[in-house]
Order: structure tokens, then sequence, then C-alpha cells
């Protein structure tokens, strides 16, 4: 071909096109990861809380507007990320949702009117935020109470950390890997989010996934701190998670914004590594995480500019498995 045949020919034919056309073929878009209850509730007046506040400092600052939240508040934000996704041709999404003690069960009847609504346009996955961690009493109440109302068991083991002292985490997750085995129900655990050496909290929610014979339900999202860590670290962590069958959920856009840090190793970003991950065979899915919150009041959900970022700052080449990352393994990482 000339290089005017190969310019016309690209016209229609450019990667772009070439993988929508591929994610359309294989069933669609799938979501992963995403907060729809939290979706479109930032304003031009509360943009100071993400200008300011660190992620930490912004889990006790959401309880004030959560307070303010009605069961049909829920049911509006999370209904307008629903449309977000079927508008882009999703077929399946997972939302954590919060179930504790300030939003209490208004979060949770919200979504679950909008999943009968949406029920013939879209697969809806539910999974409980526990933003409140799951040690103290009240917060523990509420976790049990979610667990029973959702798909999927999900977890944020800092929260407890941070708030019970070091070893609590670990006892965070062994009440999450309790829960999913006497329930029949896959587990998703935020971990490794801050692009820290100091942070093991994948290899730890791994050692609890073997520990409690839990292979195959378990699910990580992030898991941006591995490329903290060295080669030797990340390829020993990685067959040690193969052996445990565990999955991966990447956000790209979620720690992108990652502000600059002094401390030391290898050169890397804030995305989770997912070219390592699927060359160690570990499946990995793709999510938006929070869309136009107070966590990301840019995102607007989209699912091509999600992929591409990780796709580019990884650069990451493989394109049929790109296009499973972007379909067959979200349906895997959400037991579909």
């Amino acid at each position: 071909m000339t290089n005017k045949d190969i310019l016309l020919a690209s016209r229609d034919q450019s990667l772009k096109a070439f993988l929508m056309k591929s994610i359309k073929q294989n069933g669609g878009w799938v979501n992963a990861h995403m907060h729809a209850d939290r979706a479109f509730t930032i304003t031009r007046e509360s943009f100071y809380i993400y200008q300011k506040q660190t992620l930490i400092e912004k889990w006790d600052t959401l309880d004030r507007i959560k307070a303010a939240m009605t069961e049909e508040d829920y049911y509006r934000h999370f209904s307008m990320a629903v449309e977000r996704m079927i508008e882009q041709g999703v077929s399946a999404m997972g939302s954590f949702v919060d179930i504790d003690p300030i939003a209490q069960e208004r979060a949770i009847k919200g979504a679950l009117r909008a999943r009968a609504v949406y029920k013939n346009d879209i697969v809806i996955k539910l999974v409980n935020q526990t933003l409140k961690g799951v040690i103290d009493k009240e917060a523990r109440y509420w976790f049990d109470k979610g667990a029973d109302m959702v798909d999927i068991i999900g977890g944020l083991p800092r929260r407890d950390e941070r708030d019970h002292g070091p070893g609590m985490g670990l006892v965070h997750l062994d009440v999450l890997m309790q829960t999913g085995k006497r329930l029949g129900k896959m587990v998703h655990v935020h971990v490794d989010q801050f692009n820290s050496p100091e942070e093991i909290e994948t290899e730890q929610l791994t050692d609890k996934t073997i520990e409690h014979d839990m292979h195959g339900k378990v699910v990580a999202i992030h898991s941006i701190s591995i490329t903290a860590h060295d080669f030797a670290y990340r390829q020993k962590l990685y067959q040690k998670m193969k052996e445990a069958k565990m999955m991966v959920i990447a956000c790209p856009f979620a720690w992108i914004d990652s502000p600059r840090r002094e401390d030391h190793g290898p050169t890397r970003n804030s995305l989770t590594p997912v070219d390592e991950l699927s060359t160690a065979g570990i499946p990995v899915a793709i999510g938006t995480d929070n869309i136009s919150d107070y966590m990301l009041p840019f995102s607007t959900g989209n699912m091509w500019e999600e992929l591409k970022l990780l796709v580019t700052g990884c650069r990451y080449t493989d394109l049929d498995n790109v296009i499973k990352v972007a379909t067959q393994n979200g349906r895997l990482v959400l037991g579909l």
C-alpha cells in the first residue's frame, strides 16, 4: 500500500475505532468499580474540599454531605451515573454504596430502586462501602446489615488501621473474608492507594485470601503501590497472587492526580501495573471509581478515557488483552 492508501484506510480503522468495535463485539464495556451513589455531588461552592483535603481527611468530611442526602437524593445521583454508563454502551457495572452509621439504608435503598428501573438496560452489582471500617461497634452493625443487602462484600482496611492502630487492617480483612465465605459472596477491597513503598496491602490481602481459602473470590481495587516496590518484590508478589487466583481492578483517573512526593523508589506513575499483572496471568479489569464528586471532581465517567490513560500510562500494547480488560475481565471480577 502507498502512504496515501494507508491514510485513507486509517480514517475509519484507527486504533480507537478498532478497540471500540471490538469492545462492542465482546459484550460491551464493563465498569467494574465506581461509587454511583456519590456521583455528580460536587459543586463550585464545595470545590475547596478537593483543593485542600487529603483522601483520608475527606473520609470524615463526607459525613456531612451524606447526612444531608435523602433516599431520593441517592436514587437520583445513582440513576445519573447509571444513565452515563448506558449511553456509552456499558453492559455491566459494579458500584460500592455507603451503608454506615451516617448513610444508614438511604443510599442502598436508592441504589436498589435504580437497579430495578434500569434492569433491562444494564446489569448492576452492588457492593457495601466500609468507609467507617468494621471494628467499631456501630460500624460493624451497619457492615453486617449491608452485607446481606449487596451482591459483593466491600472493604477498606486502611480505615481501621487509621482509627484503631497497627494491625487492625488485618483484622478488618479477616472480617471481610469470614463474611464473604459465610454468605458465599465475592470480596472487593480498596488496597495500596497511596503509591508508597510503605504500603503492602495487596500482599496482605493475598495472604488473607490464601489463609481463608477464598481463592478466586477476592478482588484488589487500585493496587498502585505495587510499583513503589522493587522488581524482585513485585515478581514474588505476582506469583503469590497467581496462587490465590487474585483479580485486580484499575481505576486510572482515580490516582493520576497524586501529589508530588520526596520518597525514593523505582521510577513509576500512579497507575495499576496492568502490563506486569497481565503478563503474570492476573486478570485486570477497569473502573471509573468516583464521578464528579469530592474525590474526583473532573472525572466524567468516560470509559474510553479511562482505558486510554491506562494503556498509554503503562505503555501496554497487547490489544487482545486490552479488550479483555474492558469487557471479559470486568464480568469476571463481578462474578458474572
